[in-house]
């Protein structure tokens, strides 16, 4: 039978209510079933809803089920953090001082306090490397611009299967205007440095075809997969600051700092909706 269960919505990557990207979070989800899970999702509209169970590993503090509207993802960056801010702010009580451990698809993926920010140990890219040039040939249409206007690209795939597109400026980030259809299936992240001197480093942008084809507010995977890409590439600082929902009127930044073989990918949480939801 349905009964209520505590939820809360919590808007991740800002610090500024209904300025990042909104996540749903269910915290008490141990008895319900995938089919459940994916019908709330869909229901919510968002970009992804998440279910927090008991974890199965000793080593974790919660187990996490990550689905967007029609699909579940192993791993995704602001469901990550969303999900650890309102497990804490639950009452949730790590079993390592600073340090929640999360279980998901993935497998484990740390979080730790960064300040007033939360931020997660990027995970291994589970595809990497070059993207066939017929691909290539679908994403610069479908950004509508021409091939020698990417000067790089890889593959990004640490749960969603990104391609990151490095493009020269933030600007021409900005006044991309995409043509769904042309990217045919393809999932896109395009990033480009601000100029030297300005108080973000790079823009971001990730646009989401299908059959309801989106650009993304603000999307840790792919920030995660951009960041290990360009730091260990040379062509980003080991610390940087990223803006992403600038074209859609939103203020996210992604913080990203190198710290030894990791690479974290932090943010700010505020819970903008708490109640129960009938599950």
């Amino acid at each position: 039978m349905p009964r209520l269960r505590p939820f809360a919505q919590v808007d991740v990557f800002s610090a500024e209510p209904y300025r990042g990207n909104p996540l749903a979070v269910v915290l008490d989800a141990g008895d319900l079933n995938a089919e459940v899970m994916q019908r709330f999702a869909n229901w919510t509209n968002l970009a992804e809803a998440t279910f927090l169970l008991p974890p199965t590993d000793p080593e974790a503090d919660y187990r996490v089920r990550i689905f967007t509207g029609s699909e579940e993802f192993p791993f995704a960056g602001h469901p990550t953090l969303g999900s650890a801010h309102a497990w804490l702010e639950a009452g949730g009580i790590p079993r390592q001082d600073g340090v929640v451990v999360q279980e998901c698809g993935a497998g484990l993926v740390r979080v730790k306090r960064d300040g007033g920010r939360l931020a997660f140990a990027a995970p291994p890219l589970t595809r990497s490397g070059p993207v066939a040039e017929p691909d290539l040939a679908r994403v610069a249409a479908g950004l509508r611009l021409p091939r020698e206007a990417l000067l790089d690209a890889s593959w990004l795939v640490n749960g969603p299967d990104w391609i990151g597109v490095l493009l020269e400026s933030a600007q021409l980030v900005l006044d991309i205007r995409p043509d769904y259809a042309a990217m045919a299936e393809l999932k896109v992240g395009v990033i480009g440095p601000h100029p030297a001197g300005s108080e973000v480093g790079f823009e971001v942008r990730t646009f989401i075809p299908g059959d309801a084809a989106a650009e993304d507010p603000v999307t840790g995977s792919f920030n995660a997969g951009a960041a290990q890409w360009l730091i260990r590439s040379g062509r980003a600082p080991e610390s940087y600051l990223a803006a992403q929902g600038t074209a859609l009127g939103r203020a996210g930044r992604v913080h990203v700092d190198a710290a030894g073989d990791d690479i974290w990918i932090g943010g700010n949480s505020v819970s903008c909706i708490e109640g129960f939801v009938l599950l």
